[in-house]
């Protein structure tokens, strides 16, 4: 089933999804998995990149329909795994918070999590599964006052993961994915390559979310410069770059928005956990935005990386606003492809953006206007 490889990459095959929690309450939305399945093919989609939602599963999907699987996660893991208990007291208000936040109070608990998990994907025959590499507690969200190194992040990941692959058969690619948290960021070629040589299952690879690599600088004004940021880390790895299998793809501009509200805490911090979780979540919105790309240069990065995988990964409601920004990202990323721009290098990419910084007399009509000329 390859609609999506059939309408944007003629001449390759790579797998294109949007990301749907397993959930109950999200597939009400759509009345039922088969009605779910038409709008993914009317949105020339190979599939879903689905999430676990534990509390309230829906696990009868279609395989057809599984495109690929993201794996469970704990933002803030790293002590509780290593068992600092002072560094989780320092947390949490009781140890019924700190039960209540990892569903168990040893890390025996968290690694059954995702050993169910890992179970639940290798049942639905996802062919890759992502796994975060990242840890950042609810206080570190507001002031990015690190607790914990990204070498000690990679370490405690790296644990984990062998432990939880150990002795499995590889019959899926397992996808280690960037954040701009403590950890695996994709700004550091040697961490990266720590990372990869250092896990034991065969099948590792990379997938690189655009939104979450921009997220790193705040010097990003607008999509061009973040498409040239990426492009930037990615010949920074050289051949490490080839381990790049898939693509979470959207853009995420939010530097402003950091450099004026990162760096302290509510006044009335911390309130009970899932309080202060709830609070924070818009303020993770504000920096981790998961818009759709509106520059056809985007396609650069896509020729560049050549994914296995793609996953439109857009926030957005159930309805009008997933869908439109689903459709909105795949057809810049076609017109992109129509106009060469997939082939630019970046010399004429500098070029064709002063031509597009030049005031020059509109002819009325707008194709000729903003794909021609460059006025946009």
């Amino acid at each position: 089933m390859t609609w999506a490889a059939a309408t944007l990459w003629e001449d390759e095959l790579m797998i294109q999804s949007t990301n749907f929690p397993l959930s109950k309450y999200c597939l009400k939305a759509y009345g039922s998995w088969d009605k779910l399945e038409e709008q993914v093919k009317a949105l020339n989609l190979d599939g879903l990149e689905v999430i676990a939602d534990p509390d309230d599963l829906a696990d009868d999907i279609p395989l057809s329909m599984v495109a690929g699987y993201h794996m469970t996660f704990f933002a803030d893991w790293v002590d509780f795994w290593r068992e600092d208990r002072n560094a989780l007291r320092r947390k949490y208000r009781s140890e019924a918070e700190i039960k209540e936040a990892y569903r168990g109070t040893r890390p025996e608990d968290l690694l059954r999590h995702f050993r169910e998990d890992l179970a639940l994907a290798r049942r639905l025959k996802a062919p890759y599964l992502v796994f975060h590499v990242s840890d950042v507690s609810l206080e570190e969200g507001y002031t990015y006052r690190w607790l914990h190194s990204d070498q000690e992040v990679l370490d405690a990941s790296i644990e984990l993961i062998n432990e939880l692959l150990k002795d499995t058969e590889p019959t899926f690619d397992f996808l280690l994915e960037n954040q701009w948290w403590p950890g695996f960021r994709f700004t550091d070629p040697a961490q990266t390559e720590y990372l990869l040589t250092r896990i034991n299952y065969p099948r590792t690879a990379l997938l690189l979310d655009t939104g979450h690599l921009m997220n790193t600088n705040w010097k990003i004004k607008n999509q061009w410069q973040g498409i040239r940021y990426i492009l930037e880390m990615i010949e920074k790895h050289g051949e490490l770059s080839k381990s790049i299998y898939g693509l979470h793809f959207h853009q995420s501009v939010s530097g402003k928005y950091c450099r004026k509200n990162v760096g302290k805490v509510p006044e009335d911090f911390p309130l009970a956990w899932l309080q202060e979780f709830a609070r924070i979540y818009p303020h993770i919105q504000q920096i981790d935005r998961h818009r759709p790309w509106t520059d056809e240069e985007c396609v650069r990065i896509v020729e560049r990386v050549q994914p296995k995988y793609l996953t439109h990964e857009l926030s957005g409601n159930v309805y009008r606003g997933k869908v439109s920004a689903i459709r909105s990202q795949m057809r810049v990323l076609q017109f992109g492809r129509f106009l060469g721009l997939d082939k630019l290098t970046d010399e004429e990419s500098v070029e064709r953006r002063k031509r597009m910084n030049t005031k020059m007399e509109p002819t009325g009509h707008w194709f000729l206007d903003r794909y021609v000329y460059g006025i946009c």
